[in-house]
């Protein structure tokens, strides 16, 4: 096993191409957030790893992507079932064609392998926005999801975390890809337990990683060039969030 570029008490980074790390790492790993090259691109680091999806371990990944992307490689994600996707809005996004709507936004999307019931899968929940509604009330649904009578609820001032999330994208940060610790949080929080391990195979800023330990849990990171780790031991070494 190669020896860590960086270790402290919750985040282990490694050098290299996650192709040749991720079949020798022992870590039990409760959930993968990670956000690959996408390949759709001429820039020299937008290239698709070929083969990554099947060599990541565990039971359940989060995983950045454009629709093409996931369109395209889908073959790769053959061994895993997609749950559900999450949709990033930011707050400007980028113009690659003018024959194109503006594409201000990106999907994460959940993805598992096995029994659903065995994934963990716990939504967070936020402080409501909007009037309390608290009372009696009757719950309508149609006859497909059964019958749901009237019912006292108590509003405790959260909802659970909704399917877009709109944070602004990080202008000027360690990487040009690099993802809001916020919405990394609720990804983390979602599917793994607060003493569970995070891996990120493609580390880049080291973001995923910073949110992990944010949250008391264990990291570990994979990276392939030197001067993104270089970066990523720096961002951590400080000890808070960049």
């Amino acid at each position: 096993m190669t020896a860590p570029y960086y270790a402290d008490e919750s985040v282990t980074l490694y050098l290299g191409d996650c192709r040749e790390v991720l079949p020798v790492i022992e870590h039990e790993i409760d959930i993968v957030v990670t956000d690959p090259p996408y390949g759709e691109t001429s820039l020299s680091w937008d290239r698709w790893p070929t083969g990554w999806p099947s060599l990541v371990p565990g039971a359940a990944m989060w995983c950045f992507g454009s629709m093409r992307m996931f369109l395209d490689r889908r073959d790769e994600f053959a061994d895993w079932k997609l749950s559900q996707d999450v949709v990033w809005e930011k707050h400007n996004g980028t113009g690659f064609s003018a024959d194109r709507f503006k594409r201000v936004h990106e999907h994460v999307t959940h993805w598992y392998r096995g029994d659903w019931s065995l994934v963990r899968h716990e939504t967070p929940r936020l402080p409501r926005t909007g009037p309390d509604k608290s009372g009696a009330r009757r719950v309508e649904r149609g006859a497909h999801l059964g019958t749901i009578g009237s019912l006292a609820y108590v509003d405790d001032g959260e909802r659970l975390a909704r399917s877009v999330q709109k944070l602004p994208s990080i202008r000027h940060g360690l990487h040009p890809t690099e993802k809001p610790v916020g919405l990394l949080d609720l990804l983390i929080r979602y599917g793994c337990q607060s003493d569970g391990t995070v891996l990120d195979p493609f580390a880049g800023s080291g973001s995923t990683l910073d949110a992990a330990r944010a949250t008391g849990r264990q990291a570990i990171g994979i990276e392939a060039r030197e001067d993104y780790c270089e970066a990523i031991a720096n961002r951590l070494s400080q000890g808070v969030l960049l």
